[in-house]
């Protein structure tokens, strides 16, 4: 896990394994500081997770467990779970390596971890000062920071924009399986529209385009939408404890396109998190 220091080690292996050794490798790390790949790989079209019932994992979701003198408790579902916080990501420096469920750490997956989701678990993570969202699965532990709520894998850091900065302000959403968030992600992942069949599954709908901590950047998208596609766009705002949080909704929609191509216009202007939502 990303900044998880080497006295550690013997807990984040009790949990599974977020920092354990290779076989073969001379020492846990190969190197010091975390980065990205050494040449420059695009992961624009590495898709979203799709979330689907798992089994919790063997490993990782001990609960309570200790890192660095702190206790934390593994909630027994994700269900209903949405927080808002600072992302951070981890990359080539743990790539290859044991997550704490017990797989294998890859950068290039949409992937992430977390101190207390069960694993596995499916979030939909909106960085709130652009609106870019993307669905990861959790299947590892950490980061052990208070200021934190998610490492992101290096693939879902690209997709938020946030590889500069090296961290961001975000929301963490559940995704269910069965979901209509979930459902759209499959359909994204198998390459087909979800309602060819039946334009009526749409009509009416609202697509969830974006969400902002500022009014300003969400008024920024809503206008850019208004002159890509034939569709109303709505703000709406959301108090969240002594914040605000501003939505860009499509719709209600028509249904005089199919939701494919709807989803299409919107991956291609930079919003590959859109979702369905229900009328307020």
């Amino acid at each position: 896990m990303k900044k998880l220091m080497l006295p550690l080690l013997a807990a984040a292996l009790t949990l599974g394994g977020c920092a354990s050794k290779d076989s073969g490798s001379g020492s846990r790390y190969s190197m010091k500081q975390d980065r990205g790949p050494d040449q420059a790989i695009s992961m624009a079209h590495v898709p979203d997770a799709v979330p689907r019932h798992e089994p919790h994992s063997r490993w990782g979701n001990k609960s309570p467990y200790e890192v660095l003198g702190k206790r934390y408790f593994v909630l027994p579902s994700a269900e209903g779970y949405r927080v808002r916080g600072n992302a951070s990501w981890y990359g080539k420096k743990f790539h290859g390596h044991t997550t704490s469920n017990g797989e294998i750490y890859d950068m290039y997956q949409m992937t992430a971890a977390h101190k207390s989701l069960p694993l596995p678990s499916y979030v939909r993570v909106t960085n709130l000062d652009n609106g870019r969202q993307v669905i990861v699965r959790v299947n590892d532990r950490g980061p052990f920071h208070d200021e934190r709520v998610i490492d992101l894998s290096y693939a879902a850091a690209y997709r938020l924009d946030m590889l500069q900065n090296g961290t961001a302000r975000v929301e963490v959403e559940a995704i269910m399986p069965g979901s209509s968030s979930a459902v759209l992600a499959q359909s994204r992942d198998e390459g087909r529209s979800l309602v060819s069949a039946d334009q009526a599954a749409i009509t009416g709908r609202m697509l969830q385009v974006a969400a902002f901590s500022s009014e300003a950047g969400a008024q920024s998208v809503a206008a850019r939408l208004r002159g890509l596609l034939q569709e109303p766009v709505q703000v709406s705002s959301t108090q969240r404890g002594a914040d605000m949080l501003y939505r860009v909704h499509l719709g209600p929609l028509s249904g005089s396109h199919t939701l494919s191509w709807i989803l299409d216009q919107l991956t291609a202007a930079g919003y590959p998190g859109a979702h369905l939502v229900d009328l307020p």
